[in-house]
């Protein structure tokens, strides 16, 4: 295949890897068979200067006609995306993946430091500890989450240190201080929170224990993975409060409220069933 160049959410352009390519489509458990099928298909149709957008589209259509399930997780990357454009759902996302790992959790809170008051994206709790997340959602996957970020994750995590806080019924300090992204770190803020004990997690980092790791272990998918829905499915579910598969699967009359018929709403839940197997 003759050199390809790609380019990038943030510009820059890379020579086209197929091993990349390979990679993300053996994660969503592409069988080896429909794998070669789809990167013959991308091998034959891209140009010089296709964009990663292209790619994946390309990619993800290409799945859907062989099966569903696989091209829902295989847009895990865009569907979290998707959970925008403001950041609330996202962090009802996360609030819910700690959910699953027996925290309590509240979003959204006002919580008093030694100098200030701050705003926590969300609160998670169980009897051992006591965990407060500040939560940067990107709409653009190319967007990182940069150094100015960590300093001020820092300092706000340092003002709420000597405080004592009621949670659970007890009082009780904070234990750790988290940020989290749907995208990526810049260098020098992984570099400084390394060093300064900020906990970070990102899409792909840290190398084990990053959100991917986490949302595929856990089988909490996002509702906007699903392909059944359209954009505006997607919208209206989640303006009613719900952000997860499971939770449509199991609520299944907030789908006859928007209007979906019957016979959509089996196959939404029969997607559900094959992309979340953990329910």
């Amino acid at each position: 295949m003759k050199k390809i160049l790609v380019q990038k959410a943030n510009g820059d352009k890379e020579e086209f890897d197929v091993r990349k390519l390979e990679t993300s489509l053996l994660l969503s458990k592409a069988t080896r068979h429909m794998v070669e099928k789809v990167i013959d298909f991308i091998q034959n149709t891209i140009t010089d200067g296709v964009t990663t957008g292209q790619l994946y589209r390309l990619a993800f259509e290409k799945l859907r006609e062989f099966e569903r399930p696989v091209a829902a997780r295989y847009s895990l990357k865009r569907a979290i995306a998707e959970l925008g454009p403001t950041g609330f759902p996202f962090e009802k996302y996360i609030a819910s993946i700690f959910k699953d790992r027996g925290f309590e959790t509240l979003t959204d809170q006002i919580v008093q430091g030694h100098c200030v008051e701050h705003e926590m994206d969300v609160v998670a709790w169980n009897d051992e500890k006591l965990i407060m997340c500040e939560v940067k959602f990107h709409n653009e996957p190319g967007l990182k989450s940069d150094l100015k970020v960590a300093l001020y994750i820092k300092a706000r995590f340092e003002d709420l240190q000597s405080m004592e806080f009621t949670f659970g019924g007890k009082k009780r300090k904070l234990d750790e201080g988290w940020l989290i992204t749907n995208t990526k770190f810049t260098d020098k803020a992984i570099q400084f929170s390394e060093c300064a004990g900020v906990k970070l997690i990102g899409w792909s980092y840290p190398s084990v224990g990053n959100l991917h790791d986490i949302i595929e272990k856990i089988g909490l998918h996002p509702v906007t993975s699903l392909t059944t829905l359209s954009n505006k499915d997607k919208n209206d579910i989640i303006r009613q409060g719900l952000v997860l598969c499971s939770e449509v699967s199991k609520n299944t009359n907030v789908l006859r409220e928007i209007g979906m018929s019957e016979e959509k709403i089996s196959e939404v839940v029969d997607e559900c069933e094959h992309v979340c197997p953990v329910l």
